[in-house]
């Protein structure tokens, strides 16, 4: 695999941005994107990455999100060896709350001690970043010979990922030669890392129903971030309208997730309760009428620890149907980002697709393949395949290199791109590149950076660019449906805004539930957007222009967007149930209108913009 001698200082220091350049993003991120070509250009030793590493026993009970423990790791080097002035690289994950390793204070977290079997070697220890580095002095380390790690030593010990995952990998990686360049290792030891005690019930039914139809209530205790897998003492009591026929209690599995379908039996909007101990939760909305539109709920961007995220593939397609109760999920790892690469890795590839294929219920779950195209220089997008044999296009390839290049590659495909985290955030997106409508109808206003929508949408994004939010884009002519996704890195594909100030969900009207019917409603955009909570929301804009919308909280108000600007700006009055008609008049071809639904706790909704031609 390769190593990361350039890469790693903008992984754990950050990247640099350049002076604004001509076809580029306004912030591009040009170091890191030259770091990447460099370090992928750069060759390396038969000895980087050689040898293996495991745990010298197991801990003891279950480790439980940011504890604290000693962890005492065996290296143990390969057929060749390292050399004098060769390097060992601890580097535990410097994305969730994992200590750095250190050897200066023995009483600080992370303590880390290096010692060696093998005569008349000597281990000098420095650290850098959030690795630390053990060089071979006095002469080289045969194969064989072993390097004992205990990281955690001293009384503070190691703390551990803030989220809940399995495997989660202690990473090692070595530099052979001592040349400054390092690859990881393929065997490293892991740990899996479980959820805190029960925090908090989430309850979810489907958004809308018409009489007769059988539903599912889904009920899962979460710790205080949003892990799953927490065991409940006791049962989740239910109360509810009579018209759903729902039973008293609900006895959640060991994992702390369970369901109940019920009939919906009458027109109305409905929400059930639940309560376990001193834990009370409310469901969103269920909205019951004749004819009404199925919504399907999806998250179509999230990333796994085959990038920079938490949790492993089944991890994540676990959470999103089981405890998220979502309709369809994507795991988008990055293409050239994390410890190793999915670009260079046909296996990493391959398992988050055979993962998916396993979660996968017809009729219940669906899962997208995807990966993230991630753009230093024109900025971030996931790629969707709604068939199979897709295959990761990456943004580091002189072929693929733009977006235009990527757009050629998928014609044809039953595929789409979606820009995301647009007006900034890490890095946003090149609008010179005008998007065809038909590979990329929607875009990602949304998710746990905050809103890209427009300088006065509620939660904006971190480092906005002025003049590249959405609604700035839609000024110049573009025709895009409003989705949200998670973006999530914390394993909670659907639940992201839980342990952050925002997440992102993209609301999908399709009556049936394959890859054929959701691509359709995403290329005609029939969608919206919320930042987490599952607002049901509706906007017609036709002889009779009116909204209707049943929320998750109390409503602040519905702003009315037209062709720029904030025209309308309705007081909610603390309505979670409201609709009304609107006047807007002398609509001529070219405007476009959209509505946000701002509530008193945060949660937003917004419509996609309706385009008048």
């Amino acid at each position: 695999m390769p190593g990361l001698r350039l890469v790693v200082l903008l992984l754990f220091f950050g990247a640099c941005s350049s002076d604004e350049t001509p076809n580029l993003s306004k912030d591009a991120k040009t170091a890191t994107h030259e770091a990447l070509l460099e370090d992928l250009e750069t060759p390396r030793h038969p000895s980087d990455g050689g040898g293996r590493a495991f745990l010298a026993e197991a801990p003891e009970g279950p480790i439980l999100v940011g504890s604290r423990h000693r962890f005492e790791i065996v290296y143990e080097a390969g057929p060749l060896g390292i050399s004098e002035g060769g390097v060992l690289f601890l580097l535990p994950s410097p994305f969730w709350g994992w200590d750095v390793p250190q050897t200066e204070v023995p009483e600080a977290p992370g303590y880390t001690e290096a010692t060696t079997n093998a005569p008349d070697v000597k281990l000098e220890t420095s650290t850098l970043g959030n690795l630390l580095a053990i060089t071979i002095r006095g002469r080289a380390l045969a194969q064989g010979e072993r390097i004992e790690l205990v990281y955690g030593a001293g009384p503070a010990g190691a703390r551990v990922d803030h989220y809940a995952e399995s495997r989660s990998p202690i990473w090692l990686a070595v530099d052979g030669d001592g040349d400054g360049v390092y690859s990881v290792l393929d065997e490293v030891p892991s740990v899996d890392v479980a959820a805190g005690p029960p925090a908090q019930l989430v309850l979810t039914l489907p958004s809308t129903a018409r009489p007769g139809d059988r539903v599912r209530l889904t009920v899962a205790a979460l710790d205080r971030a949003g892990n799953a897998g927490v065991a409940l003492d006791g049962s989740v009591a239910l109360s509810g309208p009579s018209a759903l026929d729902l039973p008293t209690v609900l006895v959640l599995s060991e994992r702390g997730v369970g369901y109940v379908d019920v009939v919906a039996r009458d027109v109305g909007v409905y929400r059930v309760s639940g309560a376990s101990g001193d834990m009370i939760a409310e469901s969103n909305p269920l909205v019951v009428r004749d004819g009404i539109p199925r919504i399907l709920w999806a998250d179509l961007h999230g990333h796994s620890q085959l990038s920079d995220g938490t949790g492993t593939p089944d991890d994540y397609f676990w959470y999103a149907r089981d405890v998220a109760a979502l309709d369809i999920v994507a795991l988008t790892d990055h293409d050239h980002w994390g410890r190793r690469f999915l670009d260079q890795n046909e296996a990493m590839w391959e398992a988050i697709r055979e993962s998916g294929r396993r979660f996968e219920e017809p009729g219940r779950f669906l899962a997208i393949e995807g990966y993230e195209w991630t753009n230093w220089l024109h900025g971030h997008r996931h790629v969707l395949y709604f068939e199979s044999g897709g295959e990761v296009l990456s943004s580091i390839d002189p072929a693929y290199e733009t977006p235009a290049q990527l757009w050629a590659a998928l014609e044809g495909r039953k595929a789409i791109t979606v820009a995301h985290h647009s007006a900034g955030g890490p890095i946003s997106t090149n609008w010179d590149f005008m998007p065809d409508p038909a590979i990329e109808p929607v875009t990602e206003i949304v998710s746990v950076h905050g809103s890209s929508e427009a300088a006065d949408s509620p939660g904006t994004i971190y480092s906005a660019v002025p003049g590249n939010f959405v609604r700035d884009v839609l000024d110049r002519g573009a025709r895009f449906g409003f989705i949200g996704s998670g973006d999530s890195h914390d394993g909670h594909p659907g639940l992201a805004h839980l342990a952050q100030p925002s997440g992102g969900l993209a609301a999908i009207f399709s009556e049936h539930l394959t890859r054929d019917s959701v691509l359709e409603a995403l290329s005609s955009r029939r969608v919206y957007a919320t930042n987490g909570p599952r607002i049901w929301l509706r906007f017609w804009l036709d002889d009779n222009p009116r909204f209707a919308v049943a929320g998750t909280a109390p409503i602040e108000r519905v702003d009315v967007i037209r062709s720029g600007s904030v025209v309308t700006s309705l007081p909610g009055f603390g309505r979670r149930e409201w609709g009304e008609g609107l006047t807007l008049d002398d609509l001529v071809s070219g405007e476009y209108v959209y509505i946000r639904v701002v509530q008193e706790d945060g949660g937003v909704a917004w419509s996609s913009p309706v385009f008048i031609d």
